[in-house]
């Protein structure tokens, strides 16, 4: 076996002499495998006479089956979000079969549970179950699908909740920074809108979550996602026989296309006395099926997606400014985003800001070093490999690409992409997403310390 270290193991010794005639510790590090290549993973997929689309994937080791059912809201007034948010937290309380404990037991006979949560584009319900309970889960995520009757005494509890969990993320500073980025990016599109107001919440009622329920949660459009121990030919059969009863409008809209951004004066939104800034950059980026992509991928990790970026060397280890830095590619149905993240000390905002846009500024302007390239490629199609390596990972991963329209084969060739990325390409597609001059900053800090050294640094404007 080859040692992973060779380590002195000789005593001390203040002799200076013998000090420098001693061989320095060496770590021997192994090369590199080749990554292995991704298999299309054993599948079966068909759309059902009402519009659901069922895609069974085959994926042994537990004998479990995980589900993900995707219905999307994006591109019409269901995608409120006080209305939406409510409705998920209590799509789960009653059925006309049964109440919201009768439903809890059922699902817990089963060893299994069910989740909904909601975002900007999309409804999703999401669980587990062994695979010799999946046809009776089928049967129970029916009876909520079709006759969800949202009790008025379970929304006034769960809506109060709500309420409560609402009021604390406004106090966040994370929360209200990110919400005044989306207000610059996205003007008046659903998508700067992530947050539901506390007014719109209490105002939803019982009678209003019925009526969404009947108009946006339909299977025109939707995916059914199930990954596990399965048959996939035998699971759509299940799928089909279970959830032929689900019904709704069909004809759903898509989603309004992203504005363009506007780049302009850094926002600095006032939050009296606060010790430390948050500074937020972003602006458009391309999306997965865009040619272009596998280089944003490594590029955006070589800037600031994972530890060993420019970002974190600079302004995390040789400056410390802040402690954990990042950036990030968000896909949405309507389009992608490139996003940064830094929370620093108030009197170093304006330093913070200007060592970003240096970083952004050579990722435009100059190539990549080739190490820098290699290592980022390595790190991508290795995350990738592992977040596609259980059932639960798998599942959410396909369910994500069905929803912005990508299949199985994405997985299987993503990774063959990357291995082709070149550093032309990745400066190529960072002079088109990174560069300074194209995104818009908010700042959320105290105004009076940091506006004046913004100042210095290019126009500024107070919220």
């Amino acid at each position: 076996m080859t040692p992973a270290a060779v380590v002195d193991t000789d005593p001390p010794t203040s002799d200076p002499e013998r000090r420098s005639a001693m061989p320095e510790p060496t770590t021997i590090v192994p090369p590199l495998g080749p990554q292995p290549r991704l298999r299309r993973p054993s599948l079966a997929e068909r759309v059902l006479d009402s519009g659901l689309h069922v895609i069974a994937v085959r994926r042994t080791g537990v004998p479990l089956v995980e589900l993900r059912l995707r219905v999307p809201l994006a591109g019409t007034a269901a995608s409120h979000p006080a209305r939406t948010s409510l409705l998920s937290a209590t799509m789960l309380t009653g059925t006309d079969r049964h109440d919201q404990v009768g439903l809890a037991e059922a699902l817990g006979e089963l060893g299994s549970g069910l989740s909904v949560s909601v975002d900007s584009d999309r409804l999703l319900v999401g669980g587990a179950v062994l695979r010799t309970g999946l046809g009776e889960l089928l049967d129970l995520l029916a009876e909520i699908l079709s006759g969800a009757c949202y009790p008025a005494a379970e929304v006034a509890g769960e809506r109060q909740r709500l309420l409560d969990r609402l009021a604390i993320s406004r106090s966040q500073p994370a929360v209200l920074a990110r919400e005044a980025l989306r207000r610059r990016l996205f003007g008046d599109h659903p998508y700067a809108r992530e947050m539901a107001e506390l007014d719109a919440v209490a105002a939803v009622s019982p009678a209003q979550l019925r009526r969404l329920h009947g108009q946006r949660v339909v299977p025109d459009g939707a995916t059914l996602t199930l990954v596990g121990d399965l048959s996939p030919a035998r699971v759509l059969d299940q799928v089909t026989a279970a959830l032929e009863g689900w019904g709704g409008p069909a004809g759903r809209r898509g989603p309004r296309p992203l504005p363009p951004v506007e780049p302009g004066p850094v926002l600095v939104v006032h939050r009296a006395g606060s010790v430390q800034s948050s500074l937020r950059l972003g602006g458009a980026a391309v999306p997965r099926d865009d040619p272009a992509y596998p280089a944003l991928h490594l590029a955006n990790l070589v800037f600031g997606g994972y530890f060993s970026s420019r970002l974190v060397e600079n302004i995390r280890e040789d400056k410390g400014y802040t402690y954990s830095p990042r950036s990030r590619i968000e896909h949405g149905a309507a389009g992608s985003s490139f996003l940064v993240d830094a929370d620093v000390s108030t009197e170093v905002t304006a330093p913070a800001l200007l060592e970003i846009s240096y970083e952004l500024g050579r990722m435009a302007t100059l190539p990549v070093g080739q190490s820098e390239l290699d290592d980022a490629r390595q790190y991508a199609i290795g995350g990738l490999s592992l977040s596609t390596a259980t059932q639960a990972g798998l599942a959410s991963t396909l369910s994500t690409l069905a929803g912005v329209g990508l299949t199985a084969d994405w997985l299987r060739e993503h990774p063959v992409r990357l291995a082709k990325v070149t550093v032309p390409d990745v400066l190529e597609v960072s002079r088109r997403v990174f560069a300074p001059s194209g995104l818009v900053t908010v700042v959320l800090g105290d105004a009076g310390p940091v506006t004046g050294p913004m100042s210095s640094l290019g126009a500024v404007r107070r919220a």
